[in-house]
């Protein structure tokens, strides 16, 4: 995956967090899901630079 489309994805995980978040609370699991994928995204981005 391309650094640019990979931005993109990090972006568009992190506001569903958010937003998410804002309607059920931080400790809901689906929020959870989300934060694990976001890590794992923010990995890939690391090992790309």
């Amino acid at each position: 995956m391309a650094a640019a489309e990979l931005l993109e994805e990090i972006e568009v995980c992190r506001h569903n967090m958010v937003m998410l978040a804002m309607e059920t609370s931080f400790s809901d699991k689906k929020v959870v899901e989300i934060s694990t994928r976001l890590d794992q995204l923010l990995n890939q981005f690391e090992e790309l630079k």
